[in-house]
């Protein structure tokens, strides 16, 4: 069984709840995750998406951290594509200045994921490229390292110990590796692809000043409730918005579980949706507890990331807190 895990918060909307209610949302979750002994609590980028809240990460990493006292925050990711390392130096200098030896800084290598919204940012697909150039230039802006810049320093970060870790798979493992950063890799419904990406972080990972070993972090969605049905029904808004958006190129808000149950559905629509509820670690606790130890096992993994997301608030912290008396959290 993985012991210490932890929670990524996507800041889902709901039908009937703006996104200001969402961002709210968050920041409740978290005081629930911190008082049910979850280990960090991380937020994550999205531009442009009606389904999503989270568009400034380190802003909201900021409001949950003011709520909470002891739990970890940070992103999951911020995309560093989008944005100069500097820029993101002094962001996380910030908040480890205000929440010091509290703040995770979480990075990924993603870029918008429409054109419209790539040139609104001003990246482009190639900049994705260059994700361990700008990695690299921001570790070397928090450690006083980098001397591109002769006479800048990204103060107040310059010298304070901000935690990286990479959100990758596939190529990004091999950068996480080189780097000497701990791995966050998912999902948990592809364990082929998720033991191939782990065993290559382990193998190529050189020790650094800031890692000396590999330190894996598994993220996925997980969902425990009383009965294997009720655990279903989690899953349910977050399958069809996936269906939604693959048919219809838009993702949507979340819907309640008994509207998507009673949808008359495409072939196609259905097909994706039912793709969408398979290979999650979802049931009872006991089931759960088992699907991890075997997790556990077959990826040696240091913590669980769990990115789970629902229309019913009630239902998703009732599973957290099945799933924090599973892992024995306090």
């Amino acid at each position: 069984m993985i012991t210490r895990i932890s929670i990524l918060d996507r800041s889902r909307t709901r039908e009937g709840h703006p996104a200001p209610e969402a961002l709210r949302d968050t920041v409740e979750l978290a005081r629930a995750a911190e008082e049910l002994g979850y280990h960090r609590f991380w937020v994550s980028e999205h531009h442009s998406v009606p389904g999503v809240a989270g568009s400034a990460p380190t802003v909201l990493a900021a409001a949950v951290a003011a709520a909470t006292w002891r739990i970890r925050v940070g992103t999951g990711g911020v995309m560093l594509p989008n944005h100069q390392p500097l820029v993101v130096a002094e962001q996380f200098g910030v908040l480890e200045a205000l929440f010091p030896g509290r703040i995770d800084m979480g990075l990924g290598r993603s870029v918008g994921f429409t054109g419209g919204i790539r040139r609104a940012l001003g990246r482009d697909t190639g900049d994705a490229d260059r994700f361990e150039e700008q990695l690299t230039e921001l570790l070397g802006w928090i450690d006083g390292t980098q001397r591109a810049h002769p006479e800048v320093h990204a103060r107040p970060a310059e010298g304070l110990r901000v935690p990286a870790y990479v959100l990758a798979t596939g190529e990004g493992a091999g950068i996480a590796a080189r780097a000497g950063l701990p791995l966050v890799v998912g999902d948990l419904r592809s364990r082929a692809r998720l033991a191939e990406a782990v065993g290559r972080y382990r193998t190529e990972f050189r020790p650094s000043a800031r890692h000396s070993t590999p330190y894996v972090v598994v993220s996925g969605t997980v969902a425990v409730a009383a009965t294997e049905e009720e655990a279903r029904r989690i899953l349910v808004p977050e399958a069809w918005a996936l269906a939604h958006s693959r048919t219809r190129g838009v993702f949507p808000p979340l819907r309640p579980a008994a509207e998507i149950e009673a949808l008359e559905m495409t072939p196609k629509e259905r097909e994706l949706y039912e793709g969408a509820l398979t290979g999650h670690v979802a049931g009872t606790e006991e089931q759960v507890a088992a699907e991890l130890a075997r997790i556990a096992e077959s990826t040696g993994a240091d913590e669980l990331l769990v990115t789970t997301s629902t229309y019913d608030r009630t239902a998703l912290l009732d599973g957290l807190t099945r799933l924090a008396r599973i892992a024995g959290l306090s």
